[in-house]
């Protein structure tokens, strides 16, 4: 490479001198040849000149430049390999040392290392036995853990324990099969493995299909454990919250002799939990004997999916959740079905009420297992307004025949349990002081026996509501109490007063079981309320009117009715009454001690029987009566003449009757006894009237709305007219005339007044 680019210097150097051409031509020629490039060119010029003989000399001039510098290039090379020549030699006498030097020392290392080696065989030889017995020991351990897990196998299939075979079987499996240093019990476990998995699958298949008919044959007795155990626990829950309910009572009955309890404690006493309170599940359990087709239904299902569940969890996938599930969505279809054209087809409230309970308790006893039962809870609530008309038709039933039973006496009750039976436990008494016994109650038996029936109701309805889902249930049990309240019992009650009611005595004691009832409806309502979860200040706050108004409104409409026959009767001893008598009389008249008579005997029974509010507004309503017949007679045509004298002895027989009204205040309060009082006050006023001395003054607006505001202008015309001397009447004839003449016009008393003023002053 050095050689060329000196000759491509010497070409351009060469070039730029510019020599003649024949050194040119051969300075191109030589560039050409070491540049490697075609000589076709040179040659066809050579020959086209006709020159050959310039091209050859060129080309031998050519080898001879090369010839000399290959000479020296030779000559430089030879020099360099005669330098190594000489360096070999003297590099042969070094290696000849050296190999001498290495004898010696591979002679001495073998007369030393003979005895190491020989003890290193030995050595070596002693670690191969070694090995070969640790390998031998490793062997039979491997293979001895081997046989002994072999053994297991043996006897766990022996006594049909096959899961902890298959335990050992994968042990072998996973950590010896693969280690066993004999191929012979490798190839015998290799071989009999297999087979002794497809025995365990055979026998375990067989045992499982016999065990899925034999737990389908007791699924129902499953299910019936799993519900009862619901139950059971319902029950606890239900005694749990009963204690806690009559703690809480006691605790806010006694709550006035605890000085540092609170009364909102006492409020809130009957809000515990959220949990729907039921009756006692122990009567559910009696009535549940009498009809059991729903409760082999029922417990089949809960058995069957009690086991699919336990299958799902320990199955190891035999069968999949979305199998179940889809298996549990057609069955809740089917039993919503059921349900639902069982429920059409009942007839009976109780009969409905079992199922519901026991639907519940299903729904409370898949709900442990992750099913859902919204859907029947659904169903149930659908029904509920059917259950609650079967329950009101059964209690109008019962209540019918209650009432028809009575036979209108107070009830005797001779032991203290009869008390609390019928008294207490309705909270209908009116002393916290137990009474003597035998005890004549003031009532007869239709209270207590509807008052059963009521309560009877109200545990249905909230059993019924209860454990379907909705927590505040109250409104609806409240819904269905007012219904029968007044719709059943109220109705009951009201054909009853008018179709069998005879006797005084009988109405009295239906005025008086009207009284006790009303405090029942008070019961009725907090007992609704106690047994749905509801404080009692929310019932006293939503307290409505007696639902029983209608009844108790006839009943004392009756009572009054009877007795005032019986005061008519006494009445008629009136006609005796001498009306044209010259002188004043000095006692009243027969016939009004014939009625206070009446009316002291009455008293005497009515006041044990009877409250004091109804005692009063009959006592009210038969004084009213009394004063109006009074005045009746005085206006009917009985009575054609009668005299002052004569009035004055009616004077007295008012004053009699008013001081039999002001003596009832030891029965009554002072202002109740000034209100029976007042019962008299038209007859009372018509007397003043005709005994005063200024009768005109009736004609006065200011005084006759003052002092004579319950008398009728046409009665006291009529009785003016019969007095026996027409200077004692209280008006003119003039006036009496218009008086009638009022009675057939729009003309006012103060016109009369005015015309009669100028009738006396024409006369004059």
């Amino acid at each position: 490479m050095n050689s060329s680019k000196t000759r491509r210097k010497v070409v351009v150097a060469s070039a730029e001198n510019g020599d003649s051409g024949d050194k040119l031509d051969q300075l191109l020629l030589s560039s050409a040849i070491s540049n490697g490039e075609d000589l076709s060119p040179f040659i066809r010029k050579t020959f086209a000149s006709g020159k050959p003989e310039t091209l050859l000399h060129h080309l031998r001039h050519f080898c001879r430049s090369k010839e000399a510098e290959i000479e020296e290039v030779c000559k430089v090379h030879y020099q360099d390999f005669i330098m190594a020549v000489d360096d070999l030699r003297s590099l042969l006498s070094g290696v000849e040392s050296l190999k001498s030097s290495i004898s010696n020392s591979n002679y001495q290392l073998q007369s030393v290392a003979g005895p190491l080696l020989t003890s290193l065989d030995s050595f070596i030889e002693a670690r191969n036995k070694c090995q070969n017995i640790s390998l031998a020991i490793e062997s039979l351990r491997i293979c001895v853990r081997l046989m002994e897990l072999c053994s297991r196998v043996n006897f766990h299939l022996s006594k049909n324990n096959f899961y902890m075979a298959l335990k050992c079987i994968d042990s072998i499996e996973r950590d010896f099969i693969q280690k066993t240093p004999s191929s012979t019990l490798r190839r015998m476990l290799e071989k009999n493995i297999p087979a002794i998995r497809a025995h365990i699958e055979r026998r375990i298949s067989k045992e499982f299909g016999d065990w899925l008919v034999e737990i389908r044959t007791v699924s129902r007795n499953l299910g019936q454990v799993a519900i009862g155990q619901a139950s059971a626990g319902r029950q606890r829950e239900e005694e749990l919250r009963i204690r806690q309910r009559q703690a809480e009572e006691q605790s806010r009955l006694s709550v006035r002799d605890t000085v540092y309890a609170l009364e909102e404690e006492d409020d809130d006493g009957y809000s515990i939990g959220n949990e729907d309170p039921t009756i006692s599940i122990k009567l559910l359990g009696l009535r549940m004997d009498s009809k059991k087709s729903h409760q082999t239904f029922f417990a089949q299902i809960a058995g069957f999916f009690i086991v699919e569940d336990r299958v799902l969890r320990t199955g190891g996938g035999l069968i999949t959740k979305m199998e179940v599930e889809n298996l549990w969505d057609t069955a809740v279809s089917k039993m919503c079905s059921v349900l639902e054209d069982q429920f059409s087809r009942m007839r009976t409230a109780n009969h409905l009420l079992l199922i519901k309970d026991y639907v519940s308790l299903l729904g409370v006893t898949l709900r442990r297992y992750g099913y859902s039962v919204d859907a029947l809870l659904d169903v149930l609530n659908k029904h509920r307004d059917k259950y609650h008309e079967l329950l009101l038709s059964d209690c109008r039933k019962q209540i019918a025949e209650a009432v028809a039973a009575d036979k209108f006496e107070q009830m005797w009750m001779n032991k203290e349990y009869e008390y609390s039976m019928n008294v207490l436990s309705f909270q209908i008494q009116t002393s916290d002081i137990v009474p003597a016994f035998p005890y004549i109650a003031p009532f007869s038996s239709t209270v207590p026996d509807c008052c059963r029936i009521v309560r009877s109701f109200i545990e249905d309805s909230v059993s019924f509501m209860s454990h379907g889902g909705q927590l505040d249930f109250y409104d609806v049990v409240k819904k269905y109490l007012d219904r029968l309240l007044t719709e059943v019992l109220d109705d009951t009650l009201l054909k009853l007063i008018s179709s069998s009611i005879s006797g005084v005595n009988q109405a009295m004691v239906v005025a008086a079981n009207m009284a006790v009832l009303e405090r029942a409806c008070d019961f009725f309502f907090r007992h609704a309320a106690k047994l749905s979860g509801i404080p009692l200040r929310m019932v006293e706050r939503s307290r409505r009117q007696f639902p029983l108004t209608k009844a108790r409104d006839a009943a004392e409409e009756m009572l009054c009715s009877l007795l005032k026959k019986k005061v008519d009767g006494f009445m008629t001893l009136i006609e005796n009454v001498n009306w044209m008598v010259d002188e004043p009389p000095q006692s009243e008249n027969e016939y009004v001690n014939e009625v206070i008579i009446f009316l002291e005997t009455l008293l005497s029974t009515a006041q044990q029987i009877l409250p004091g509010q109804v005692l009063k507004r009959v006592l009210q309503d038969v004084l009213s009566h009394i004063s109006e017949t009074i005045v009746n007679f005085l206006v009917g045509e009985s009575v054609k003449r009668f005299s002052l004298n004569a009035v004055m002895g009616i004077d007295l027989d008012i004053k009699l009757l008013e001081s039999f009204a002001e003596n009832q205040a030891s029965l009554v309060s002072e202002e109740e006894a000034n209100q029976l009082k007042k019962a008299l006050v038209e007859a009372r006023q018509l007397v003043n009237l005709l005994l005063s001395n200024n009768p005109e003054n009736f004609l006065n607006p200011v005084i006759r709305e003052r002092s004579y505001n319950a008398l009728d202008y046409r009665k006291v015309g009529i009785i003016s007219e019969k007095l026996k001397d027409p200077s004692e009447r209280l008006m003119s004839t003039n006036t009496l005339c218009l008086l009638y003449l009022l009675q057939d016009s729009q003309v006012s008393l103060e016109e009369i007044s005015r015309i009669d003023v100028d009738a006396d002053d024409g006369s004059e």
